[in-house]
């Protein structure tokens, strides 16, 4: 996967799955032992926990973590008595988890892992800062089911998304699922100059003006509004929303009558909780989404397998998926056995 040594050129990366079992821990070994060999200073944690040699869900085997020397990492007490190689301790973290203090390590002599890192996006940011005062040129975070978060631009410089036949058996359900959210993560990007202004807004939202001033609305939430917000673009056609974005915004913003002139900012794509349809008929109406900062993806990486026992033809729906998406898109399985 040739995407790696453009890795260096980022501080931190998240590994994200549109579904559980869709190649994630693959994908980071096979980074890991790439990385390992370019000689690029790593370090490894996850927000979930991961490594585990059974999957507690469907009981089935899962691929364990391998770490490399002078690979650091940091994950729980618990885990780290459990620990199949040879570390030195760097600092332990006072705060206490589910399963106990996390602990920052350094790997001396190369072996597996069970990852359980922070459980909060502000955590995994000072973590991530520990990293980098360490010395660490590259720090990688594998994500748990469902948490783009970690792949906000506020939190990791770049992003690669694995999916596969987890996400569906029907290779058309998993392009068009895929190829969604791979739309939200492209949403363009505002101007500089906006950029600087909306980013002092932090709360609320907000109406952008014909002369890009900024002017706080008073409403706190998207779940404030209500049929009588007939006055909302009084001042502007240009909306930016703070917080999290849900259908019921989109389809609220639909049915004004200038949807045409409408724009959306919202801070990055992990802040639309929205479905396609939701999406689709907002912008076939005319309206538009921008983004204060979009999201850096390295990376489409495909696990033709699933744990149920169905596969995709991996050749088929790379090929497929890559004509969709108009980037290439790599089998994760396949690479990681030829590495």
């Amino acid at each position: 996967m040739p995407f790696v040594e453009n890795l260096r050129n980022y501080r931190s990366l998240s590994i994200v799955g549109l579904e559980k079992n869709t190649g994630k821990t693959v994908c980071l070994n096979y980074i890991l032992g790439r990385l390992h060999q370019l000689g690029v200073s790593t370090a490894v944690t996850s927000i979930g926990v991961d490594g585990e040699q059974v999957d507690s869900v469907y009981a089935t085997a899962k691929p364990e973590i391998t770490l490399y020397e002078d690979m650091q990492f940091i994950t729980s007490h618990k885990h780290y008595l459990q620990r199949r190689l040879v570390s030195k301790i760097l600092s332990v973290d006072e705060r206490r988890t589910a399963l106990g203090q996390l602990v920052t390590a350094q790997v001396l002599n190369p072996g597996r892992i069970i990852l359980s890192g922070a459980a909060t996006t502000g955590l995994l940011k000072q973590q991530l800062a520990q990293f980098r005062g360490n010395g660490v040129q590259l720090s990688i975070v594998d994500g748990a089911l469902s948490r783009l978060s970690l792949a906000s631009p506020t939190v990791t410089d770049a992003m690669i998304l694995a999916t596969g036949a987890a996400v569906s058996p029907n290779l058309q359900q998993l392009i068009s699922r895929t190829r969604f959210v791979f739309r939200l993560i492209n949403l363009p990007e505002v101007s500089e100059t906006l950029r600087q202004k909306l980013s002092t807004a932090d709360s609320g939202l907000w109406i952008v003006d014909s002369d890009m001033e900024i002017h706080n609305l008073g409403i706190q939430s998207v779940f404030m509004l209500n049929s009588d917000s007939k006055s909302l673009f009084s001042q502007g056609n240009t909306l930016f929303v703070s917080g999290a974005v849900s259908n019921r915004l989109l389809k609220f913003l639909a049915t004004q009558p200038n949807i045409k002139d409408i724009v959306l900012i919202v801070r990055d794509f992990t802040k639309l909780f929205i479905t396609p349809d939701a999406y689709t008929d907002y912008t076939r109406r005319g309206g538009t989404i921008l983004v204060l900062q979009r999201s850096h993806l390295t990376a489409v990486c495909l696990n033709p397998t699933s744990p149920q026992g169905y596969t995709v033809n991996s050749d088929e729906a790379c090929r497929q998926l890559s004509d969709a998406l108009m980037c290439p898109v790599y089998d994760v399985m396949r690479c990681s056995q030829t590495a």
